[in-house]
């Protein structure tokens, strides 16, 4: 009995210190392995998923405005927000159209709606740019400084909001 006891110990201590010996092996990394970083995402995307910035249209006039598929009052600016991009293209201007929404549903929207803009997804929080509710439209000199904020749907093609964007500097 005391042979079968004293083997059953050791049995124990072996099985024990071969679990040890395994963890221990596990919490060393491979000296080789590569660590994979989360890549860092662009804060906005075209509707095929190339990354964009802001930085990207610098010497240019932008007018982004945020909106979403769901949001009535964004549609309906739309074709007002439409013919000031027509008036304004010769005055160094790009809008972009951005929603937080899949680019599934942005392209399905565009293609059913028929609007001609620029759409871009939004990979950021909305909380970042201080937006609470949509649409919101920005616009941003040629140096790339915000110059107007605009909260809520607006009447974009009146004579004075058309003088006043030709003004921007």
């Amino acid at each position: 009995m005391k042979i079968k006891t004293t083997l059953f110990a050791l049995l124990f201590i072996l099985c024990s210190s071969c679990k040890d010996a395994q963890k221990a092996n596990r919490s060393k990394p491979e000296r080789n392995a590569v660590q994979s970083e989360k890549p860092i995402q662009a804060t906005y995307a075209d509707l095929k998923g190339n990354p964009i910035e802001l930085a990207d249209y610098k010497g240019k006039r932008v007018l982004i405005n945020y909106w979403a598929t769901w949001c009535r009052p964004c549609i309906e600016e739309m074709p007002d927000l439409l013919k000031l991009q027509d008036v304004l293209a010769s005055e160094n201007y790009v809008f972009v159209l951005a929603s937080d929404e899949s680019t599934k549903k942005i392209e399905k929207f565009k293609r059913d709606r028929g609007f001609d803009f620029n759409f871009i997804k939004y990979n950021g929080s909305y909380d970042q740019l201080d937006i609470n509710a949509l649409p919101v439209s920005f616009v941003y000199n040629e140096a790339g400084e915000e110059v107007f904020r605009f909260d809520g749907a607006m009447e974009w093609n009146t004579p004075e909001m058309v003088e006043q964007l030709k003004t921007i500097e």
